[in-house]
Protein backbone atom coordinates (compact mmCIF):
# COMPACT_ATOMS: atom_id res chain seq x y z
CA UNK A 1 0.00 0.00 0.00
CA UNK A 2 2.85 2.18 0.94
CA UNK A 3 4.25 1.50 -2.57
CA UNK A 4 1.02 2.85 -4.25
CA UNK A 5 1.09 6.22 -1.97
CA UNK A 6 4.84 6.83 -3.32
CA UNK A 7 3.93 6.43 -6.92
CA UNK A 8 0.68 8.55 -6.55
CA UNK A 9 2.66 10.98 -4.93
CA UNK A 10 5.67 10.95 -6.97
CA UNK A 11 3.88 11.31 -10.09
CA UNK A 12 0.66 13.43 -8.71
CA UNK A 13 1.09 15.94 -11.46
CA UNK A 14 0.89 13.45 -14.21
CA UNK A 15 -2.30 12.09 -12.98
CA UNK A 16 -4.09 15.32 -12.55
CA UNK A 17 -3.38 15.88 -16.20
CA UNK A 18 -4.83 12.42 -17.54
CA UNK A 19 -8.06 12.74 -14.93
CA UNK A 20 -8.58 16.19 -15.75
CA UNK A 21 -7.98 15.19 -20.17
CA UNK A 22 -10.38 12.75 -19.29
CA UNK A 23 -13.34 14.80 -17.98
CA UNK A 24 -12.70 17.75 -20.66
CA UNK A 25 -12.62 15.04 -23.28
CA UNK A 26 -16.01 13.69 -21.83
CA UNK A 27 -17.39 16.91 -21.98
CA UNK A 28 -16.39 18.22 -25.40
CA UNK A 29 -17.17 14.71 -27.10
CA UNK A 30 -20.84 14.83 -25.57
CA UNK A 31 -21.46 18.39 -26.93
CA UNK A 32 -20.31 17.87 -30.36
CA UNK A 33 -23.09 18.12 -33.04
CA UNK A 34 -23.93 14.74 -35.29
CA UNK A 35 -22.48 16.68 -38.17
CA UNK A 36 -18.95 16.67 -37.00
CA UNK A 37 -18.95 13.05 -35.72
CA UNK A 38 -17.39 12.25 -39.24
CA UNK A 39 -14.66 14.77 -39.29
CA UNK A 40 -14.01 13.95 -35.06
CA UNK A 41 -13.96 10.30 -36.50
CA UNK A 42 -10.89 10.89 -39.33
CA UNK A 43 -8.70 13.23 -36.83
CA UNK A 44 -9.11 10.08 -34.10
CA UNK A 45 -7.78 8.14 -36.79
CA UNK A 46 -5.02 10.43 -37.63
CA UNK A 47 -4.23 10.82 -33.90
CA UNK A 48 -4.09 6.55 -33.75
CA UNK A 49 -1.78 6.28 -36.80
CA UNK A 50 0.53 8.31 -34.48
CA UNK A 51 0.10 5.98 -31.60
CA UNK A 52 0.46 3.12 -34.13
CA UNK A 53 3.86 4.62 -35.06
CA UNK A 54 5.38 5.52 -31.15
CA UNK A 55 4.26 1.73 -30.51
CA UNK A 56 6.26 0.14 -33.21
CA UNK A 57 9.24 2.49 -32.91
CA UNK A 58 8.46 1.08 -28.99
CA UNK A 59 8.29 -2.31 -29.62
CA UNK A 60 11.84 -1.78 -32.40
CA UNK A 61 13.95 -0.34 -29.31
CA UNK A 62 12.80 -2.74 -26.09
CA UNK A 63 15.01 -5.22 -25.07
CA UNK A 64 13.51 -8.56 -26.83
CA UNK A 65 15.53 -11.32 -25.08
CA UNK A 66 12.99 -10.52 -22.10
CA UNK A 67 9.41 -9.91 -21.95
CA UNK A 68 9.58 -6.16 -20.05
CA UNK A 69 7.20 -2.67 -19.65
CA UNK A 70 8.42 -1.40 -22.95
CA UNK A 71 7.18 -4.48 -24.80
CA UNK A 72 4.26 -5.12 -23.53
CA UNK A 73 3.30 -1.32 -23.79
CA UNK A 74 4.55 -1.19 -27.39
CA UNK A 75 2.66 -4.37 -28.93
CA UNK A 76 -1.06 -3.18 -26.51
CA UNK A 77 -0.01 0.33 -28.38
CA UNK A 78 -0.05 -1.57 -31.56
CA UNK A 79 -2.80 -3.93 -31.89
CA UNK A 80 -5.15 -1.07 -30.21
CA UNK A 81 -4.03 1.10 -32.25
CA UNK A 82 -4.52 -0.71 -35.59
CA UNK A 83 -7.92 -1.62 -34.11
CA UNK A 84 -9.52 1.56 -33.95
CA UNK A 85 -8.04 2.67 -37.41
CA UNK A 86 -9.66 -0.12 -38.97
CA UNK A 87 -12.48 0.45 -36.67
CA UNK A 88 -13.05 3.90 -37.42
CA UNK A 89 -12.85 3.58 -41.19
CA UNK A 90 -15.47 0.97 -41.35
CA UNK A 91 -17.45 3.59 -39.39
CA UNK A 92 -16.15 6.43 -41.46
CA UNK A 93 -17.34 4.66 -44.68
CA UNK A 94 -21.05 3.66 -43.44
CA UNK A 95 -21.59 7.34 -42.72
CA UNK A 96 -20.51 8.07 -45.92
CA UNK A 97 -22.52 5.14 -47.74
CA UNK A 98 -25.68 7.17 -46.33
CA UNK A 99 -25.08 10.39 -48.27
CA UNK A 100 -24.05 8.22 -51.96
CA UNK A 101 -27.61 8.33 -54.41
CA UNK A 102 -29.29 4.80 -54.35
CA UNK A 103 -29.38 3.31 -57.43
CA UNK A 104 -33.16 2.70 -58.86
Amino acid sequence: MEEILVFFYAYKEAIFIIALSIFLGIEVISNVPAVLHTPLMSGANAISGVIIIGGIILVGHADASRINTELILGIFAVIFGTLNVVGGFVVTDRMLEMFKKKKK
